[in-house]
This record gives structure tokens, C-alpha cells and sequence, in this order.
């Protein structure tokens, strides 16, 4: 089972350059996207339908903003768009494809760098989301949460750490709140194949960062105990640029 995950920054922008024809490529069973920037009313075929993967979206009220989908080729069993939050599945956060006792997840957490007001939010969304994957976490599903956690949890998880302590994405309140996940049973999938890889999953476009590659790893599949040890291989796809985000790929011995 090939899972990837994707923040496009926009899935126009990403066909743009080229999504569809290496989704066509890819092998995978199940792509996560996050921040696709669309609205329902705004839906045309070639979005809804990529490479013969049939996309399912939770769209946000606000036109051109977040956004998250999974597509698929196998027809989820069931879905569920958002998750419960009056504030933030406006915005489009969150979508779940069941498949048996397995749950696919995609999901875009705030960015707080624009703004402390938007930093307070992310502080919301936590805060909100915390509960909301202990509960995922005890049901009777094997989980893989993929997206845009916008979080570096390590310094090895991003070029410029000594620089970055004090801003959003690394502060030592995040930081806690995505070792408080890990300590209760959720896997870090990639860190636990590659426990000393420096690898990054977001570049900034200043600066010739891309070019230079000075990132961050900001891009996670989280997933419960059973299903994570299943994981065989991760990596990060950066042959093609689609976006400011590269490609999180992990491939999973289990049944699919």
C-alpha cells in the first residue's frame, strides 16, 4: 500500500505543473492533499478526476483558502468532512476515508506565521485537535494521519533551527504538543525509518532555499502502532516541483 501525501499550495497550480502526469506514475493507492484552494461550486472534471483517482474534498466557505482532499481509486467504504469544530472545519481541514479497519486521513493545520492572531488560532486548532486523535487513536481503526502538521518537532527537522525557536512552526509549545502525540502511541512513520536523515518537506521561496536546501520537515504520515510498523520504506519526492511543499511517500506492507 502506497500512500502519499501533498501540500499542492493551490491543486490548479500543482496540475500546472505536472501532478497529473506523475500521479499517473506513481503507484499509489491513496494521495492525502492539503491547501487545494478549491470550492465545491468551483469543481470542474479534470480536478475532480486525476489519473483515473477520484477525489473527495472538504472544501473551505472561504474562496481560494485551505482545503484538504483524498483521492483514490478504490471507493472509501465511508467518509467524514471535519471534525467537529465549529472554527476549523470551516476552513476546510480535515477529511477521513474509511476502508474497513483502516482510516485514511488528510489534514492541513493552521500556520501561525502571518500573524500572532493566526498563531493564536493554531493554538486553537491544538488545542481542539487534541482530544479529537486520542479518540482516533483508542477507536477500532488502524489510523494514518497524513498532511501539513506545521511543525518541526526536532532540530533535525529543519536546516536553520537555532535561528527559529521563538517562531511559529518551532516553537517549544508545538514542539511539546507533537511530542505529547508521539509519547502516547501515535508513529512518526518517516522519523522511525530514517531516525538520523536530514530531510526536508517545505521550502521557503526566499532566499534560493529550494536551491539551497535549507527546509523543513513539516509534512507527516502519523499512524497507530500496528499499521506504522508495517511501513517498509519513506521518502521525499523532489525530481518534480509542484508546489512549495515536496511529496511525502511511504509504503506499507498491508493489505489494501
Amino acid at each position: 500500500m502506497r500512500i502519499i501525501t501533498l501540500n499542492v499550495n493551490g491543486l490548479r497550480s500543482a496540475m500546472s505543473k505536472g501532478l497529473a502526469d506523475w500521479l499517473a506514475q506513481s503507484k499509489a493507492d491513496v494521495l492525502c492533499l492539503q491547501e487545494v484552494k478549491l470550492q465545491e461550486q468551483s469543481m470542474t472534471a479534470d480536478l475532480a478526476l486525476i489519473a483515473g483517482y477520484q477525489g473527495h474534498f472538504h472544501f473551505a466557505q472561504r474562496p481560494g483558502y485551505s482545503g484538504c482532499a483524498i483521492f483514490t481509486r478504490r471507493v472509501p467504504d465511508s467518509l467524514r468532512r471535519g471534525f467537529g469544530s465549529v472554527e476549523f472545519d470551516a476552513e476546510g481541514r480535515y477529511i477521513q476515508a474509511d476502508y474497513g479497519d483502516l482510516s485514511i486521513i488528510s489534514v492541513y493545520f493552521p500556520s501561525g506565521s502571518s500573524s500572532p492572531a493566526r498563531q493564536e488560532a493554531k493554538f486553537r486548532f491544538l488545542a481542539e485537535f487534541l482530544p479529537y486523535m486520542e479518540a482516533l487513536r483508542q477507536s477500532n481503526h488502524e489510523i494514518i494521519l497524513c498532511g501539513d502538521i506545521n511543525i518541526a518537532h526536532q532540530n533535525i527537522d529543519l536546516k536553520n533551527w537555532k535561528a527559529n525557536q521563538k517562531n511559529s512552526g518551532f516553537t517549544p509549545e508545538e514542539r511539546a504538543w507533537l511530542t505529547a502525540q508521539l509519547n502516547t502511541g501515535w508513529v512518526d512513520v518517516h522519523r522511525r525509518l530514517a531516525p538520523d536523515q536530514e530531510v526536508y518537506t517545505w521550502w521557503s521561496n526566499r532566499g534560493a532555499a529550494y536551491a539551497k536546501n535549507v527546509g523543513w520537515r513539516i509534512d507527516y504520515q502519523l499512524a497507530t502502532p500496528q499499521v506504522a510498523h508495517t511501513a517498509r520504506s519513506a521518502s521525499v519526492f523532489r525530481e518534480n516541483r509542484f508546489s512549495d511543499h515536496a511529496p511525502l511517500i511511504v509504503d506499507y506492507d498491508w493489505n489494501f
